[in-house]
C-alpha cells in the first residue's frame, strides 16, 4: 500500500509539473507576469518567493496551478488578457502541448529499462462467417505474423494494432497450416456485431514464451515517438467510439487511478512509466476539452473574442462561468471518487 501511494503521487507530480511548466515558461516567454506557480492545492505547506514570482507546495496533491497576471483584465501590466490572441491561446493550450510531449520521454525510458515481453503465435481459434476475415479467406489454425508490416507476438499486439486502423484496410500475413505465407487485405469494423470484434477472429497465443528486453537510446527514441502517435491514434479512435456509440463511457477518478498505479509497478518500472505517459496523453485531451474552469474552457472564450472581431466577454461573466464549472467538476470527481471506492469494496479490478 506504501509503495502504491508514493508511485501515485509521484506519477500525479509529474503530469503536473510538466503540464505547469508548459504553462509558466510560455507565459514568461511572452511576457506574461506569473505571480505563483504551485504544486497541489492550498492549503500552503511551503514557499519561497523568486523575483516576481511565488513557487509554493501545497497539501492536496491533485492538481497544481500557475497564476497569471490579469487573465480577464487587459489593463493590467504584464497581463496575459493583455496579449495578442495567438500569444493567448498558446499560453492556454501550452500545458497540454507538454502533456502530449511528456509520453515520447516517458515511452522512450520505457523501452530501454529492462522488461518482460511476450512471443508467441498468434493463432486463429475461430473465424465468425460473413465477417471481414472470413471474407479475406482467414481460416482456423492459420498463424497471423505481420500486420502492415509490424511483427505480431501475442493477441494483444493484434487488438493494439486493430484499434489504430478502425475504418482503415489493413494488410496482414497470414502463415496457412501448410506453412504457405500469403498477404490478405481487411478492414476492421467501427460497429461491427457484439461478440463478433473488429474483423470477426478469435484468435489465442499459445505456449508463448516471456523474455526480458530492452532497447539502447538510438532505438529507444524513435520507438517512443511511433508508440506516443499510435497511444493519441488510440485515444482518437476511442473519443469518435464514443460520439458513435461503439467505445463504453468510462471515467476513473483519483482512487481508481491509484489502483491501477499499484497493479503497474506491480508489473515492473517499464509498466509504470507507460502507464504514466497513457495518464499524460489523456490529462492534455481531457484538458483541452472546452468545459468551464479547464484550459479548454478558457481557449473558447478567446474563440469567441476572435469570432467577435476583438468584442470580450464580460470579465465578470467569464469568471463566474469557470467558478460554476470548478465547483461543478470537484462535485462530479467527487461522485466518480464514490463509485471508485463501491467499485473496490465488491472486488472488480481495474487494469492498465
Amino acid at each position: 500500500m506504501l509503495i502504491t501511494i508514493i508511485a501515485f503521487i509521484a506519477v500525479i507530480a509529474v503530469l503536473i509539473l510538466a503540464h505547469e511548466l508548459g504553462h509558466f515558461f510560455t507565459a514568461r516567454a511572452a511576457g506574461v507576469k506569473v505571480p505563483e506557480f504551485g504544486i497541489g492545492f492550498p492549503p500552503r505547506l511551503f514557499a519561497i518567493k523568486r523575483g516576481e514570482t511565488t513557487y509554493s507546495i501545497n497539501l492536496l496533491p491533485l492538481g497544481g496551478y500557475v497564476k497569471l497576471a490579469g487573465e480577464e483584465d487587459p489593463k493590467m501590466p504584464g497581463s496575459l488578457a493583455g496579449k495578442s490572441i495567438p500569444i493567448r491561446l498558446l499560453v492556454l493550450a501550452s500545458g497540454s502541448i507538454m502533456n502530449f510531449l511528456l509520453p515520447i520521454i516517458l515511452f522512450s525510458v520505457a523501452f530501454m529499462v529492462p522488461h518482460n515481453q511476450i512471443s508467441g503465435n498468434v493463432t486463429v481459434e475461430q473465424v465468425t462467417p460473413g465477417t471481414p476475415a472470413a471474407d479475406a479467406g482467414i481460416v482456423p489454425g492459420d498463424i497471423l505474423r505481420k500486420l502492415n508490416g509490424k511483427e505480431l507476438n501475442s493477441s494483444g499486439d493484434l487488438n493494439r494494432y486493430l484499434q489504430i486502423n478502425l475504418g482503415k484496410e489493413v494488410d496482414l500475413l497470414v502463415q496457412h497450416a501448410d506453412n504457405t505465407t500469403s498477404t490478405v487485405q481487411v478492414v476492421p469494423r467501427w460497429k461491427p456485431p457484439a461478440g463478433q470484434g473488429p474483423t470477426g477472429l478469435v484468435v489465442d497465443t499459445p505456449n508463448y514464451t516471456i523474455y526480458k528486453e530492452y532497447f539502447p537510446f538510438w532505438k529507444a527514441i524513435p520507438m517512443g515517438f511511433v508508440t506516443s502517435f499510435e497511444t493519441l491514434a488510440l485515444f482518437k479512435n476511442a473519443i469518435l467510439g464514443m460520439f458513435i456509440g461503439t467505445s463504453p463511457i468510462g471515467v476513473t477518478g483519483p482512487v481508481g487511478i491509484a489502483q491501477i498505479t499499484g497493479e503497474a509497478i506491480k508489473v515492473g518500472f517499464s509498466a509504470l512509466l507507460e502507464f504514466t505517459a497513457f495518464l499524460s496523453m489523456n490529462l492534455a485531451i481531457f484538458n483541452l476539452f472546452p468545459l468551464p474552469a479547464l484550459d479548454g474552457g478558457r481557449i473558447a472564450f478567446v474563440v469567441v473574442e476572435w469570432a467577435r472581431r476583438g468584442k470580450r466577454v464580460n470579465p465578470r461573466t467569464e469568471a463566474m462561468i469557470h467558478l460554476i464549472g470548478f465547483i461543478a467538476f470537484i462535485l462530479f470527481m467527487l461522485a466518480v471518487t464514490y463509485q471508485d471506492i463501491i467499485r473496490i469494496i465488491t472486488g472488480q479490478n481495474l487494469t492498465p
